[in-house]
């Protein structure tokens, strides 16, 4: 089970703005990178900053989870699909998560080696579910650490952050090294999901 199954019912009440946005002439190319923009922006702004201030972390990986659903929507429903849509879809998202992830590098007890196992493995593990397509299965998206998951249980940690001013205890980076374990775990079905259905 995974958040990622709720995205059908996300995209339901996100399909008026939707509309709305085609009237304008937003094209899904435009949403997809302007949302990584934007994610790199706060990556970068927030590492130096006071910690409350990643506080935005969890407000914009709603909005960023709004807008990935919003791209594709207008890929798909309003014939906006590309070859060049189908790289960006994949690559921003993969830098996103990398920039929104390091921040937490600098936060004690964190370090760069939990951090950095974990953004490895989260580019694996799109990687990973890409491949599904080249050998003839549905781009895989099983659990239990997708990347709706991931930026569940990261916002939980920056609310953590941000209410106690980054003063953690030593444990936590526990956290982080489960994370890690749990993507390492998805990369795993998903590689295992995709070769059945590929039979």
């Amino acid at each position: 089970m995974t958040i990622y199954a709720l995205k059908s019912r996300f995209q339901a009440l996100l399909r008026p703005f939707v509309v709305l946005l085609v009237r304008m002439g937003v094209k899904a190319n435009h949403v997809t990178i302007a949302a990584c923009i934007v994610s790199i922006a706060i990556g970068f702004a927030i590492i130096n900053a006071s910690r409350i201030w990643f506080a935005i972390i969890p407000v914009w990986m709603f909005l960023r989870m709004g807008l990935n659903a919003i791209d594709g929507m207008l890929a798909r429903e309003f014939n906006q699909k590309s070859n060049l849509g189908a790289y960006l879809n994949e690559l921003t998202d993969v830098i996103s998560d990398a920039a929104l992830y390091l921040p937490f590098a600098f936060v004690v007890p964190f370090d760069w080696r939990s951090v950095g196992a974990t953004i490895f493995a989260a580019a694996l593990s799109e990687m990973t579910g890409v491949v599904g397509v080249m050998i003839g299965a549905a781009r895989r998206y099983d659990g239990p650490m997708g990347k709706s998951d991931r930026a569940f249980v990261f916002s939980l940690l920056a609310i953590w952050i941000a209410v106690t001013n980054g003063t953690l205890p030593a444990w936590a980076n526990v956290i982080m090294w489960t994370i890690a374990v749990l993507i390492a775990i998805t990369i795993i079905n998903r590689v295992r999901s995709g070769l059945k259905e590929a039979r």
